[in-house]
């Protein structure tokens, strides 16, 4: 009696032995990749602050400052000048200005660095003084 060796269907069961542990791999390292980036994420902190000054102009407006998109401050302004220290908290920063009556944004770059940063309003809007 002859015995006949069934070799396309050994052939198919390796190779999808072969695909399952592909794919276990690449679900650990994907797994691993993840769980450091969180924990570097976890441990950055920044030492550098934003200092804004409201110099000019802003007397009687209602103001909303926003970095990125967490809310600094949110008040009317009664007297000039408005000083407000921030810490920064994000890789990249972006200083937003709101008029709470007209609705006006006013957008600004914040370098990487931190810094001094004063600000006036004119009839034309809001302008970054130099430093």
């Amino acid at each position: 009696m002859t015995h006949r060796l069934n070799t396309n269907k050994q052939f198919m069961v390796g190779n999808g032995i072969l695909a399952f542990a592909v794919i276990f791999v690449v679900v650990i390292f994907i797994y691993m990749s993840l769980r450091l980036q969180k924990e570097k994420q976890s441990e950055r902190h920044f030492l550098e602050t934003y200092s804004i000054n409201l110099v000019k102009g802003f007397t009687g407006d209602s103001l909303s400052l926003f970095i990125n998109d967490s809310l600094v401050m949110n008040k009317t302004i009664m007297e000039e000048p408005v000083a407000v220290d921030i810490n920064r908290f994000a890789e990249e920063s972006a200083l937003m200005i709101v008029d709470n009556i007209t609705e006006q944004v006013s957008v600004f770059d914040l370098s990487k660095k931190g810094g001094n940063y004063r600000f006036e309003k004119d009839a034309e809007g809001i302008k970054q003084l130099s430093r």
